[in-house]
């Protein structure tokens, strides 16, 4: 095992975490609250984690080496564990990422906070004081509504609203988007070797964050979008940063095709029966949905479908695509999200509308429209044996998804998409706004959802003007890799 096979999250919170482990610091809990209601048995029951009836071969033989390490660990050398906890403070204080927070996610900026408690720093010492800081930005405190957020995403949104805002064509809008374009540019991550380099060493960083900053974890997707809006906007003003993602993207392309969110070949899937990967997702494999956000960037820069790379993720893609036609959205809920994202790239790459897997995600997601003509899914769809592309209501968010897969893969003039249109204008609020009943996006599938205040707002304006855009060219074609 090492740190480098499991995903930027896992590190970041992990790190942190195995010193707290290590040193077993008690909370102070001076009021003493408890939550002993919530345990079936007492909490202060302290057990060897035993693996479940249903888990692999593997998650028996992790369970096994458990509790043999539970009885080991106190013949450790304390000089070793000593030099192993400055390593590990040392890893969490490179990355710390100033106000931005380790990793720029809560659970990392909690345990590296009171990992530094529990080692005894004082709250002026610059790290601890940088971490409480971090987290105090979280914070939305709004009256009798107060929460704390688990990160911030502001390149992923204002990418996204850029997209929506660029499908209008109004010219009076170009000066508010070139003024986030340029924000967005200089946003760009060129001089931080990140962790990613311990799989592509080498390789030139030329990635964006989702966050506000986080150069040691630049985003796949989120650069491949950011590219992509600079790109359509003006190509010349931003060739240079175009050109250096378009290196970063392309460096970062797994062995198998596809494109993780973080890490290349970060697959070592027999690291999920660990004990401690109770979420399932320790790991960041490539995925449908942030595969093709690369190949429809690569293809509206020119890249041609003969291409080494661009073969590659088409192959994959197409062994991704499920039996029933659809495709899995990892950071998006969920096969509706997966295959709007498909169908946008596979277009943008040329693939012939009439092409096998174009009809048959066209046919998937004709079957889920609603009554209503909105499309909605649920987050039981991450469970296996639920069903796909269904919920109880139509979402604005979804049903912009469906909209644009089912545009892209040319189907404009069908009375489905005109259906589905007719949803969004009569949901849509007297401020021009949609209400989103759900979260629609994901942290960690089955586990955390993530609601984005914006997704009800800039897909289902992306849509309508899409709709409008086709409607007048009269054109099969959409011309955008996104």
């Amino acid at each position: 095992f090492h740190l480098e096979k499991v995903s930027y999250w896992s590190r970041t919170v992990l790190v942190p975490m195995l010193v707290l482990m290590a040193l077993r610091p008690r909370a102070r809990n001076r009021r003493g609250i408890t939550i002993a209601e919530l345990f079936v048995e007492p909490p202060e029951t302290v057990r060897d984690w035993i693996a479940p009836p249903t888990a692999s071969l593997a998650g028996h033989a992790f369970a096994r080496r458990d509790r043999l390490l539970r009885r080991v660990v106190p013949l450790f050398p304390a000089g070793s564990r000593r030099r192993a906890i400055d390593k590990a403070v040392a890893f969490v204080e490179e990355r710390l990422n100033g106000e931005d927070g380790l990793g720029a996610i809560f659970p990392a900026m909690a345990n590296a906070l009171m990992m530094f408690d529990c080692l005894g720093y004082p709250p002026d010492h610059p790290s601890r004081a940088t971490g409480a800081a971090a987290i105090r930005k979280l914070l939305v405190l709004a009256g009798e509504r107060s929460y704390c957020q688990p990160c911030l995403s502001p390149v992923w949104d204002t990418a996204l609203a850029c997209h929506a805002l660029l499908e209008a064509e109004e010219s009076r809008l170009a000066p508010a988007v070139g003024r986030a374009l340029d924000w967005l540019a200089g946003r760009q991550a060129l001089d931080c070797i990140g962790d990613w380099a311990a799989r592509r060493p080498g390789l030139r960083p030329g990635g964006w964050a989702f966050q506000y900053q986080n150069p040691h974890y630049p985003d796949v997707d989120d650069t491949a979008a950011v590219a992509l809006a600079l790109d359509r906007f003006d190509r010349a003003r931003y060739r240079a940063a175009i050109d250096r993602a378009a290196e970063w993207v392309l460096g970062m392309q797994s062995r198998n095709g596809g494109w993780g969110a973080f890490d290349a070949d970060n697959t070592h899937f027999y690291l999920n029966h660990l004990p401690l990967a109770d979420h399932g997702a320790l790991l960041d494999p490539p995925t449908a949905d942030v595969s093709a956000r690369c190949l429809g960037f690569l293809a509206q820069l020119g890249y041609s479908s003969d291409h080494p790379a661009m073969a590659a993720v088409l192959a994959f893609l197409r062994r991704e695509q499920e039996s029933d036609g659809s495709w899995f959205g990892r950071w998006g809920t969920n096969y509706v999200y997966g295959t709007w994202s498909v169908l946008a790239a596979l277009n943008a790459a040329g693939v012939d509308p009439a092409a096998p897997e174009m009809r048959r995600a066209v046919a998937w997601l004709l079957a889920r429209q609603r009554a209503d003509g909105g499309w909605g899914e649920s987050s039981e769809s991450y469970y296996p044996g639920q069903p796909r592309g269904e919920a109880a209501f139509s979402t604005a968010s979804q049903t912009a998804w469906a909209l644009l897969g089912l545009m892209a893969a040319g189907e404009a003039a069908n009375p489905a998409v005109s259906r589905g249109i007719a949803y969004l204008v009569a949901s849509q609020d007297g401020a021009g706004n949609w209400d989103e009943p759900w979260y629609t996006a994901v942290g960690f599938p089955r586990v955390f959802y993530l609601r984005y205040h914006g997704y009800r707002a800039y897909f289902p304006l992306w849509a309508l003007a899409r709709y409008r855009r086709l409607s007048l060219a009269n054109s099969r074609r959409v011309g955008c890799g996104i």
